[in-house]
């Protein structure tokens, strides 16, 4: 047997190197391709009902984890390539049905980060209600794995998404960028109802649609002189917020909100304490900005249009790790819901006295949260005869 010598070995290799050479292909993400808005050229053109471009945000690969581990980094947040879809938002009408009055939609929008574990009972609360009453849009975080994907009411709502992370602008973000699509999808978007993964309806939308199509006014709880305000104000450094955001000025309340349309359009139209507010905390542990940016700018712009309250019922008695307590399937029956809609909410500082126009009030709870995943078969069961009955 005659042995290699180093030209035999050359050729060899040269033989079998176009074998080794491997093609890959990326594809940009979109959860079960269930964006709502095909692609569109910006232009000047007016449009009664113009559809939102579609941007191409850089977002990081999905995984195939449900949990993504980031380590906190106090880096200014950048949202220049959001400016083309804010600007085309802030220039709808605030009300472009007054001439031309048409039905009220109620725009429901999810923040998400999983497959919609409550899809059922939603489903369920959409059941058989007319198209022109509502809409609806997701935004789903592209860091994470949506399967089963999203379908039924919810196929096709997925606005063009980013990565969002507790302790930053991030989710405050996510609610903007939901209320640009939502703004610019549908001008007859009347109420924009900003909803998370864990909450729930607690009445019929037939209930949920008369309260608030009636209203004149948002919904946002908007809170003074609560205990460690001066510590998240001062969150970004001593006088980070300055000259804009005075200390006297600055709000705490609640992400979740409803607001009609005129306040979704302050709020995509807003640079000057969104310039303030994007900026990172030094540390996490005074660091909420999704529940400061709303009240502050609503309540420096227009307090009188607003009820300082949120819809969205959460208990705060059993809190954990600056989460508020989570239902269990244990705890899920008529007697939960019952005590759940018997509640009123806080109306801003009325505890202290500082806001009498709201004493008299009772609006009901519409919503509830945070409810664990494994509450749905419990939820579906109580659906019919309890939860969507009023």
């Amino acid at each position: 047997m005659l042995s290699p010598n180093p030209f035999s070995l050359l050729c060899a290799l040269l033989l079998c190197l176009p074998l080794a050479i491997i093609f890959t292909r990326t594809t940009p993400f979109s959860p079960s391709s269930s964006n709502i808005f095909p692609t569109i050229i910006n232009s000047n053109k007016t449009n009664q009902n113009p559809m939102p471009p579609i941007l191409h945000y850089p977002t990081p690969n999905p995984t195939n984890s449900t949990n993504v581990i980031v380590t906190f980094s106090p880096i200014d947040y950048d949202d220049d390539d959001d400016n083309s879809l804010f600007q085309l938002a802030s220039k709808v009408n605030p009300n472009p049905n007054a001439k031309t009055p048409k039905k009220k939609k109620l725009a429901f929008m999810f923040l998400t980060t999983t497959p919609l574990p409550f899809s059922p009972l939603w489903e369920a609360f959409f059941n058989n209600t007319p198209k022109n009453l509502y809409n609806i849009y997701i935004h789903a975080d592209p860091s994470f794995n949506y399967t089963p994907p999203f379908s039924g009411v919810f196929r096709r709502r997925v606005i063009p998404s980013k990565f969002t992370l507790r302790y930053t602008p991030t989710l405050i973000a996510a609610a903007r960028r939901l209320m640009a699509n939502a703004l610019i999808h549908d001008r007859s978007n009347y109420m924009f109802a900003l909803i998370s993964q864990s909450c729930i309806p607690l009445h019929s939308f037939k209930f949920t649609y008369r309260i608030l199509s009636r209203s004149k006014k948002s919904f946002i709880e908007i809170l003074d002189n609560e205990p460690g305000a001066w510590e998240r104000w001062a969150a970004r450094g001593e006088h980070a917020m300055l000259p804009e955001v005075k200390f006297e000025d600055f709000r705490i309340g609640s992400q979740f909100f409803v607001l009609k349309r005129k306040h979704a359009r302050v709020v995509v139209r807003d640079r000057r304490l969104w310039n303030k507010f994007k900026k990172a905390c030094l540390s996490v542990d005074t660091c909420y900005p999704e529940e400061h940016y709303f009240p502050t700018l609503l309540n420096m712009v227009d307090s009188r249009g607003c009820v300082p309250a949120t819809l969205t019922h959460v208990d705060w008695n059993d809190s954990q790790n600056g989460h508020p307590r989570t239902y269990s399937a244990g705890e899920v029956g008529p007697e939960l819901f019952r005590a759940l809609r018997s509640h009123r909410p806080r109306y801003g500082d009325e505890i202290n006295g500082s806001d009498p126009s709201v004493s008299k009030r009772r609006d009901p709870f519409l919503f509830a949260r945070k409810f664990a995943p494994e509450c749905v078969q419990k939820l579906m069961s109580l659906a019919n005869d309890v939860i969507l009955k009023d």
